[in-house]
């Protein structure tokens, strides 16, 4: 073979690798073009374009590297949050905040738990089948995740006790209930717990809508009250089978860690890792069960809209190693006492 032949045969490999690089760049500028309609996003010049773009690629690389390592019980997907980094992503989607001041002696707190004598649950549990659980809603960039994981607890023990479910008021939260908590700045599921049973209450969705931003606290619309509760216990930390206990008879709130790359991009399945336990994200239980391999799960509304996860919902694998549970969903759980 002579040397120009070589050279013709390394330029034609360069050139077809060059090629497919330009071919797989234009795919995925096809992929980002069609997310961008899906989703109804929108830039606002061509350079903010290009690199949300490259964020796209970035994660789309990623989400296709997990899901054909085929080792994992979940998959995952170039969702909603396809265009920011993971970095982005914790500094808007999450909100959880454990408060560092003592917490109140007052009536309305209680140090029981009254599911410790439960001895025998059903071996499934869906809040969503028993009329309990609202649809899923978005908190938007506002981290006030904490008040939609109170929220929909209040709304699962109306709905138990009364017969009605409500679509309540996280707005309410957001503006009124301040005593530890900072609105769309993080907060605590106790806080807001606290704060309706001071108010002997919480009005409806209708009367005081969700904008998604701080606000003042509109005392008159707070004062229409459509659910009621006397106070609120915690669940025993790390033991996740007394928080099987708690969720058989109610909604429970829980605090996971759940700003993980995974956790952002997750599509399906039963979510059994990428995240640890420090908790900055809260998510309502609403559920728990076994899948047809055996794999035991939870069963989490989150707060991200409907177009993330199972139409919103999240499984996370039960009874894991760690007594804190899978992204320490057993160690900060609560839940409202009619």
């Amino acid at each position: 073979m002579t040397f120009i032949t070589v050279l013709l045969v390394i330029l034609g490999t360069f050139t077809s690798q060059a090629m497919s690089r330009r071919i797989l760049e234009v795919s995925v500028a096809d992929k980002h073009e069609q997310w961008m309609a899906k989703h109804g996003r929108t830039y606002k010049d061509n350079e903010e374009k290009q690199k949300r773009l490259q964020i796209f690629k970035d994660n789309f690389d990623f989400v296709n590297k997990v899901n054909n390592e085929g080792n994992r019980t979940y998959k995952l997907s170039v969702n909603k949050f396809a265009d920011l980094t993971n970095e982005e992503f914790r500094a808007t989607r999450t909100g959880y905040k454990l408060s560092t001041e003592p917490k109140s002696t007052t009536a309305e707190t209680t140090s029981s738990f009254k599911y410790a004598s439960v001895t025998k649950v059903p071996s499934s549990m869906d809040w969503r089948k028993k009329g309990a659980v609202t649809s899923v809603k978005d908190q938007g960039e506002c981290q006030c995740c904490w008040a939609f994981s109170a929220t929909a607890a209040v709304e699962g023990l109306t709905k138990i006790k009364t017969g009605k479910l409500a679509d309540l008021s996280e707005q309410q939260l957001v503006n009124c209930a301040r005593d530890g908590n900072n609105g769309c700045n993080r907060g605590w599921m106790d806080n807001a717990f606290q704060y309706i049973v001071k108010n002997q209450g919480q009005t409806t969705e209708a009367n005081y809508p969700y904008e998604a931003e701080d606000g003042t606290c509109d005392t008159k619309k707070a004062s229409a009250k459509a659910a009621k509760i006397t106070g609120f216990e915690d669940v025993p930390a790390n033991n996740e089978a007394a928080l099987l206990k708690a969720a058989a008879y109610q909604p429970i709130s829980v605090a996971v860690e759940g700003e993980g790359r995974d956790f952002q991009l997750y599509a399906s399945g039963i979510f059994s890792g990428g995240c640890g336990t420090d908790l900055n994200h809260a998510v309502t239980l609403v559920g728990y069960g076994v899948a047809q391999d055996g794999t035991k799960y939870w069963l989490v509304k989150n707060s991200w809209g409907q177009n993330w996860g199972e139409s919103g919902y999240m499984r996370i694998k039960r009874d894991h190693s760690d007594p804190a549970g899978l992204c320490g969903i057993a160690m900060h759980a609560s839940y409202p006492v009619a």
